[in-house]
């Protein structure tokens, strides 16, 4: 097998394995059996199972991130257009700690903060790539500042429903006061800044 073809089996075996039984009750052992190799090569890919799960979720996110800013209305003014992307973007936040990470991960590995402090950094800089390939966007002297500055706070609030929800309707419940009592005032600042 090709390296390429190597990776991607690791990666697919991982996910599926992710999906059906937690992050936390997923070995790396069981992962080399289901893609059929050895368990030495998958350290030659990646150092960790953390390190296999942040590249599925970067993956992920790539694409959604893209296929959000690609799907924008044409006739959507900049206001409605950057708060309608946050909300879908905290949203796909929101799906990949449910789906892929797991609510007990977060909230109960030592390492879960560090490790979603860089999803989160890598998240900004993909959305801030993302955002300034929009040409319906004027581009002023400060705009890299207010699109960062709107996805900094936006990311922050979102990133710490993971740690203060206690349920799914917790979780609905913030979103709903994010998107009607917060976002739009971060919107305008951006714009108008």
């Amino acid at each position: 097998m090709e390296a390429d073809k190597i990776k991607d089996s690791i990666k697919r075996a991982a996910q599926e394995l992710f999906r059906k039984f937690g992050y936390h009750k997923t070995s790396v052992n069981e992962i080399a059996k289901r893609a059929k190799i050895a368990k030495a090569t998958i350290y030659k890919y990646f150092d960790s199972k953390e390190h296999i799960l942040h590249t599925l979720l970067m993956d992920y996110i790539r694409v959604s991130v893209d296929d959000l800013i690609l799907s924008q209305p044409p006739d959507m003014d900049e206001e409605a257009h950057l708060g309608n992307l946050i909300m879908k973007t905290c949203r796909l936040s929101y799906t990949v700690c449910n789906e892929f990470i797991g609510w007990d991960f977060i909230r109960e590995s030592a390492n879960s903060q560090e490790f979603l402090k860089n999803l989160s950094n890598e998240l900004e800089e993909l959305l801030m790539a993302s955002f300034t390939r929009i040409i319906a966007i004027r581009k002023t002297d400060n705009y890299h500042q207010r699109m960062r500055f709107l996805i900094k706070c936006s990311k922050s609030i979102v990133f710490s429903f993971a740690f203060t929800s206690v349920s799914d309707s917790d979780v609905r419940k913030n979103f709903v006061s994010f998107q009607k009592e917060i976002l739009p005032y971060l919107v305008k600042a951006a714009i108008t800044i």
